[in-house]
């Protein structure tokens, strides 16, 4: 059994970590930290999880003994901790923003913090677990990519590997549910704010835009910016990311469709619907799917591609359980079959 801990237990992030781990046939859950809960029961923060008998732990780097080490912090936390973990022989799948920009200075520019050490960036390894080059028992530090980086990401590699787009104009137009903010509280994810709102934020500034710019710059194999505009939606959980791209050349709707095919018809959590149908958040709400639509207006050869996720399972915990059965050289799909729920 693989056997892993989880930190920064209390979270969103942590709860759908666990339930999902319950569930996975080759793990063990063996510690559960959280240092403003230390002892105290899971199941008074998440009745729910009633079932886990687990309490909460503090985080001793030194006492702990595990393979792995999930970090579903807020950012600047890991960087402080994980590395001593490695040291230690310890494995580690990163949830937050610590390790998944390269260039420093570009990681205090947007997060406002100093940035982990340039080795340690270096040595951690991004993974879109769809396209990843991780191998197993050869990775370390794993920085599991956000949730909207999830969503383009996933949408934006085919046509930018196939050079079928003008990468100079790339406009992503995202929405997410209000879970994407975390747990903690804050004026905006007020339900008196929140409730029959609906409001684009951090444009210009947000923290995914240049993850997003990193990714897209290695598959284009030279630099390419976006226009990137999320925004926050009244509800729980999903992201739905619309894109609009130029084409270089006349295409269709089914030409382009084609491509999606051939790039996804082996990834299993990828799901390209049928040419007129277009995803909704719901139709992958809980689950590690990602689906997409895609449509070519002809007369513009523009090309629109949609692109839904759960935020906290593929945009997160699923897609950190995903890359942990790749670093085991598990099956990719162990412990992530569930079917969406709906309604």
């Amino acid at each position: 059994m693989i056997e892993v801990g989880i930190v920064g237990g209390s979270g969103y992030g942590a709860v759908e970590l666990i339930r999902l781990l319950a569930q996975h046939p080759q793990v063990k859950i063996k510690y559960i930290f959280s240092h403003s809960k230390v002892d105290e029961p899971i199941s008074k923060t998440f009745p729910h999880l009633n079932h886990i008998t687990h309490h909460y732990e503090a985080l001793n780097n030194e006492a702990i003994s595990c393979d792995v080490v999930f970090f579903a912090t807020p950012s600047n936390v890991s960087k402080h901790i994980a590395p001593q973990l490695v040291e230690q022989g310890i494995k580690v799948i990163d949830l937050s923003g610590d390790f998944r920009l390269k260039d420093r200075d570009v990681y205090q520019q947007f997060y406002g913090e100093a940035a982990a050490s340039q080795q340690q960036l270096d040595n951690a390894d991004y993974s879109i677990a769809e396209w990843t080059e991780i191998q197993r028992n050869e990775v370390n530090l794993i920085a599991n990519p956000g949730c909207f980086p999830t969503a383009t990401l996933l949408a934006l590699h085919p046509v930018i590997d196939e050079e079928m787009i003008d990468t100079d104009s790339i406009i992503i137009d995202a929405k997410t549910g209000v879970s994407g903010a975390g747990r903690s509280l804050s004026q905006n994810v007020h339900y008196s704010e929140m409730n029959e709102n609906f409001s684009a934020y951090g444009i210009g500034k947000h923290k995914h835009k240049p993850e997003i710019e990193q990714y897209l710059t290695k598959v284009a194999n030279k630099n390419i910016n976006v226009i990137f505009t999320p925004h926050l939606v009244p509800m729980t959980r999903g992201i739905l990311s619309t894109i609009y791209v130029k084409l270089k050349q006349p295409l269709t709707s089914e030409a382009l469709q084609a491509t999606y095919k051939k790039y996804y018809d082996d990834k299993p959590f990828v799901r390209v619907r049928d040419l007129g149908e277009y995803p909704k958040t719901k139709e992958v709400y809980a689950s590690n799917f990602c689906d997409i639509g895609l449509y070519v207006d002809e007369t513009q050869q523009t090309a629109v591609i949609v692109s839904v996720i759960d935020n906290l399972v593929k945009g997160a915990s699923g897609q950190a359980i995903q890359n942990l059965n790749l670093m085991f050289g598990l099956e990719e799909t162990t412990g992530l079959n569930q079917s969406p729920v709906y309604p």
